[in-house]
């Protein structure tokens, strides 16, 4: 059974948000250490583990647990079956982590309770109770030094953080929150997340911040990257990401499309390519200039179809591919998928994961 006091999660005081500038990460320096002996809750495909390599941290992943076995094997695939389980994190308790001498937890809890398509049940929706569990954990896991938490930008609205918060500060911790997304960092993708480090109390940020919520500036100094050095140009193994003739009539008006020169790209969620319309940009390899000509014409030949879904299909626009779509999430190149999860598993997993590279600047915290 969950411990927490229901009355007590109920106690909302919203703070105030401000914009300050954020480190560019030129400024960041790589510091040596003992290995971190991590435990990953809510592990997905590894984006947490593989932040860790990317930030250069010595670490041990102690037990990476999920109940999402596509995701498991997955993350077998990538780094072995030692350390992944399928379980619930409900059985977890203060003295197995204790025992394993966890001193760093990373974790990404599901993020439905706190979305629109969620219908915002927050801590009323069972899908949140395992992290409501682990904050119930936080006073009685002494060894437990660094936690990054990360989930869906308006989880930072929710009572289940205003809950967090203050078993954190219960349990000694300080923490500082941030609402990040990769394209501030020149990654050519737009996914705005909710993340939240925190310390025990003596240990200092390098990051100083009195705001509720730390927001950087659109420029971080990074230098930009183009969606066309991402792609893949392959043509004939291409061919079946292609938009169907029905989805180019009718919800091609509604999609983002990048060309080769884009700077920027829609959040892909796990309904990629299942849904139209705000479920991820997707691909056309002519310049911008070329699609708005052809697509130009084409709008021109409402009176007949058959022209026009001939001027659509001569732009081939098409969805970004699971490859593409982790490389714009900054996954290692590296980062594979068994062969048999299935495209659509892909995506979905993809969609819950987190972007590899702004979870790295983060544990620069570490």
């Amino acid at each position: 059974m969950l411990s927490a006091d229901l009355t007590a999660r109920r106690r909302i005081v919203y703070g105030r948000r401000k914009t300050i500038q954020f480190p560019r990460r030129n400024t960041m320096e790589s510091t040596k250490s003992e290995p971190h002996r991590v435990l990953e809750l809510f592990s997905g495909i590894g984006g947490m583990r593989m932040a860790l390599e990317q930030a250069g941290k010595e670490f041990e992943i102690v037990s990476a647990i999920d109940v999402n076995p596509i995701a498991n094997e997955v993350y077998k695939h990538n780094f072995g079956s030692k350390t992944v389980r399928n379980g619930n994190i409900l059985s977890l308790t203060a003295e197995k982590v204790t025992k394993l001498k966890v001193d760093t937890i990373l974790m990404s809890p599901p993020c439905q309770p706190f979305t629109r398509n969620g219908k915002f049940n927050d801590i009323n929706d069972r899908r949140s109770d395992p992290f409501l569990h682990i904050c119930d954990l936080l006073d009685r896991m002494p060894l437990v030094k660094f936690i990054l938490m990360e989930n869906v930008k308006g989880f930072e609205n929710s009572q289940a953080c205003e809950m967090y918060k203050a078993r954190l500060r219960e349990a000694g911790f300080h923490y500082q929150q941030y609402i990040l997304s990769p394209h501030q960092f020149g990654v050519p993708n737009t996914r705005h997340r909710y993340y939240c480090i925190a310390k025990r109390n003596g240990v200092d940020f390098k990051w100083k911040s009195e705001d509720t919520i730390t927001t950087p500036q659109d420029d971080c100094g990074a230098k930009q990257t183009l969606v066309g050095t991402i792609v893949d140009t392959q043509q004939d193994a291409l061919d079946s990401y292609g938009l169907k003739s029905a989805t180019l009539l009718k919800h091609l008006p509604l999609m983002d499309v990048c060309t080769p020169q884009s700077t920027n790209s829609m959040c892909f969620t796990k309904a990629y390519t299942h849904y139209a319309e705000g479920t991820g940009s997707v691909y056309c390899p002519l310049s911008r200039q070329d699609f708005d000509k052809t697509y130009a014409l084409a709008m021109g030949a409402e009176e007949d179809e058959d022209r026009k879904l001939a001027l659509l299909r001569e732009l081939r626009v098409r969805y970004f591919t699971p490859k593409e779509v982790a490389r714009l999430m900054s996954f290692p190149e590296h980062f594979s998928f068994p062969e048999t999860v299935t495209n659509k598993q892909r995506y979905r997993v993809l969609g819950n994961s987190i972007n590899v590279f702004v979870v790295s600047v983060l544990l620069h915290e570490l």
